[in-house]
This record gives structure tokens, C-alpha cells and sequence, in this order.
């Protein structure tokens, strides 16, 4: 049984979307202080095909796309979408690592979560994308915090020479996952892994609870390679708890747009900007899109 159907059989793959193996070049971003928008393809609910889906996201003027992996797509199917649209997948999001965590205790879990990692580097290269999004780990009553430290640094060690040779990125992402709680940590947690091919993708809003995302930015600096886009209300907060921050629309939070686009620039950032919010239909995206071009003064 290969890799993919030993995933599909033990139940580590989750209902998202996936990729094709062809050759294709990804659309790179040159010029310093250019954003490309792109929305994860779960957040597309049309009853569509994948390449419909794909071409309506165009339409939309999304410059690209974002996966989970592993998945249930056949790679044939989705690199067959991807070129009937014309539009790039530029990275996949590890679909397992919040339930098989690179920190758990169990040296079998993180083996799972290890496999479902190197899966997500191969279906990122074959979907022409340049990273994988990672959690690293999660600290609860059962993982402390310098065991989760320790044993995700050293299984992420363990695949780097993979991504190396595949031009894949593995990129953090900041989450509510007990883990990594400042900008000055994350930043001793990626040198400390000492390899130009794991970064930083830096979620603006996952942070406004408790920091200042234009802050965080400075302090990863070239270290942060993506951009997830999402807003937060410390006054929703405030009001009806922390989750409730996120209910707010892009550009309607506390997030201070001008800040963050001027660290931006500080730190010559060129790249995606993923939106991560609750999706919709063709409507509900092009708001999306809409508020994109706001917030970050894109076209």
C-alpha cells in the first residue's frame, strides 16, 4: 500500500482539497512591497466543480489558492483544474498537524503527524506551490510547554532536508495553541532550527488579543515569508468573549491596517496575503476580495 492509501485507510486525511503532480511554475512575486490575494479553497462553498471553483476565484481577481493536504483529491484532478483555470496553487496547509501534533507525547502520533507532513511537502511541490503551513505543536494539561518545544523542533528537523530538495517551505503559522506566545520566542524557536526553508506565515489577527500584529512583524522581519489575513475586535472580545473577536468583518476589528502595512514595508515583505474567514458563495467572496483590496491597498 503507497503513502497516500496508507493515509486514507488509517483516517488521517481530512475532507479538503488536493493537487496534481504536472509541471508547472508557480507565479513569484518580484517587485518589493507587491501582495497577491488568495483565500483557502475551503472557504468556496458553490456546488461546482474544482476547476469552476478555481475560475470563479479568478474572476474574483484572486491572484491564488491555498490547499489542505493531505487530502482526498487525486493530484490528476487537481493540477487538471488548476491549468483549465489559470490560476495558482501557491501553498497547502498540513491538514493533520492539529490532531496528530508534532509535540505529542506518543512517539506513534508524532510519527502520524510526521508522515502527514511529508505528504503535504509532496503535494505541495506537485501542485507547484512554495510552502507547507504548520502547527508545530499544541500545550495542554497533557504536553507542556518545553516538552511540545523540544520534540516539535526535533521532528521538524527530521523532514528539512526533504523540503530542501523539493524548494518547499515550511512555514510557521502564529495560532491559539497555548504555543510560541511572542514574536521574540518565535523567532529563537525558527533560528534555532537553522535552515533558510522553515519561516514564518504570519496570521495579522490571530495576534490582536493579546499583541500588535505591525509589532510582530518587525520582530520576525525576513523571517516571515506568508500572510494570513483575518480581522479581530477587542471590543466584540470585551463584550462576548475571545472567540467572538473574530466575528467581525476584514477592515471592521481593531486591527490597525496603516500600522501593519507600513511594517510590511519596513521589512521589504513581498508575497501572499491568504485570507482565513468564514467563506460563502460568489458573493461572500468578492466581499472578501473587496475588503482585501481596502485593508492592504491592493488592485
Amino acid at each position: 500500500m503507497d503513502r497516500r492509501n496508507f493515509l486514507r485507510k488509517a483516517g488521517i486525511y481530512s475532507g479538503a482539497i488536493a493537487f496534481g503532480s504536472a509541471i508547472f511554475i508557480p507565479h513569484r512575486v518580484q517587485a518589493a512591497g507587491q501582495l497577491k490575494k488568495a483565500v483557502k479553497l475551503g472557504m468556496v462553498d458553490e456546488d461546482v466543480s474544482l476547476a469552476e471553483k478555481f475560475q470563479m476565484l479568478k474572476e474574483l481577481g484572486f491572484d491564488g489558492v491555498e490547499m489542505n493536504s493531505p487530502n482526498d483529491y487525486e493530484t490528476e484532478e487537481v493540477i487538471d483544474a488548476r491549468e483549465e483555470a489559470g490560476i495558482p496553487i501557491h501553498g497547502v496547509v498540513d491538514s493533520v498537524h492539529w490532531n496528530k501534533t508534532l509535540g505529542d507525547p506518543d512517539p506513534a502520533v508524532r510519527e502520524e503527524g510526521l508522515e502527514g507532513l511529508r505528504t503535504a511537502i509532496t503535494d505541495a511541490k506537485d501542485y507547484g506551490a512554495t510552502s507547507v503551513l504548520l502547527v508545530p505543536a499544541v500545550v495542554n494539561e497533557n504536553i507542556s510547554y518545553d516538552d511540545a518545544y523540544r520534540r516539535s523542533q526535533t521532528e521538524i528537523k527530521k523532514v528539512i532536508p526533504m523540503a530542501e530538495k523539493q524548494n518547499i517551505q515550511i512555514l510557521i503559522e502564529n495560532v491559539w495553541n497555548k504555543f510560541l506566545l511572542s514574536p521574540l520566542e518565535e523567532v529563537r524557536y525558527l533560528d534555532e532550527l537553522g535552515s533558510k526553508w522553515v519561516g514564518a506565515y504570519f496570521d495579522v489577527g490571530n495576534v490582536v488579543n493579546f499583541g500588535y500584529p505591525e509589532q510582530w512583524i518587525r520582530i520576525l522581519g525576513h523571517r516571515v515569508k506568508k500572510l494570513d489575513i483575518k480581522e479581530y475586535s477587542r471590543e466584540k472580545r470585551d463584550k462576548e468573549g475571545p472567540f467572538a473577536g473574530f466575528r467581525v468583518p476584514i477592515g471592521a476589528g481593531s486591527v490597525d491596517w496603516a500600522a501593519v502595512r507600513k511594517a510590511l514595508n519596513e521589512i521589504n515583505y513581498s508575497g501572499w496575503a491568504t485570507a482565513e474567514v468564514s467563506g460563502g458563495d460568489r458573493d461572500r467572496l468578492q466581499d472578501i476580495a473587496t475588503r482585501m483590496n481596502r485593508v492592504l491597498k491592493m488592485t
